[in-house]
């Protein structure tokens, strides 16, 4: 069963129609490159997804179970919202880190935060922090800032900074990790930092969907790689056959421009 199913996504904003009809799936553990011009529909795509804009169609399926369908008019409580926003991880172009929270603190906010909700949180309140503390401290040795915890934001590089979004993306345990072109916003010498350590996840079999102009980088990492144009998923299918062997035209023209 695949772990991400998304049916027929489409998604207007005023009279542009953004996404017409998007479909793809993909299984636990693999890594899914979207690529494609800007303007193509790939963050849109991304955000509704991840519940940030609401899709005007289709559907999207996690593990089986549909947790969003355009076609279910009833009306969803932040709650509910919030629990199927937790299926997805996002890292952002943008780090996004609280300024006056130092990198420990940074990662373990969000978890600290949804806790109170468990039901054994008011007497086991130091046991579930301590956990989510050392939960923390291992996925930032994971992602080389394990000499880092007390540091804040301005202390730190552009690809530390990010690869904090990333530790805190993974702070939440979820089932898929998403990135929106997550080295644009870092100089030339601090993006190999970056995909180095998505390439680590990678090989910890962690499900990844990343939108990147890395054609190279999309190669090496990605079990399947999606071409957008013009609001549809015009390519699909392994990187040798969409990246080096493409049948599109469009897919031809887009990759020849990037690569000149």
């Amino acid at each position: 069963m695949s772990i991400l199913e998304i049916k027929n996504i489409h998604k207007k904003f005023a009279n542009t129609e953004v996404l017409k009809g998007v479909s793809f799936s993909m299984e636990r553990g693999e890594v899914l490159s979207v690529i494609g011009s800007s303007g193509s529909g790939k963050t849109t795509l991304l955000r509704c997804i991840n519940f940030l804009e609401k899709a005007d169609k289709g559907q999207v399926i996690v593990d089986g179970e549909v947790i969003f369908d355009a076609e279910d008019k009833s009306k969803k409580t932040a709650r509910q919202i919030r629990e199927a926003q937790l299926n997805f991880g996002l890292v952002f172009q943008s780090f996004n880190l609280f300024p006056q929270y130092n990198v420990l603190e940074n990662v373990t906010l969000a978890p600290k935060l949804l806790a109170k909700d468990r039901p054994d949180f008011k007497q086991e309140k130091k046991k579930i922090f301590d956990e989510i503390e050392q939960n923390a401290r291992d996925i930032l040795e994971r992602v080389g800032l394990g000499d880092k915890l007390g540091n804040y934001p301005c202390e730190l590089s552009g690809g530390q900074q990010q690869r904090v979004s990333i530790a805190r993306a993974l702070a939440l345990r979820p089932k898929i990790l998403f990135f929106d072109e997550p080295t644009s916003a870092l100089d030339p010498e601090l993006t190999g930092e970056i995909l180095k350590v998505i390439r680590t996840l990678a090989e910890q079999k962690i499900t990844m969907v990343i939108v990147t102009h890395e054609i190279g980088f999309a190669k090496m990492v990605s079990d399947k790689v999606i071409f957008m144009s013009e609001g549809i998923a015009a390519e699909t299918g392994t990187p040798e056959e969409v990246i080096d062997n493409p049948k599109n035209q469009r897919t031809r023209e887009f990759l020849s421009k990037l690569l000149k």
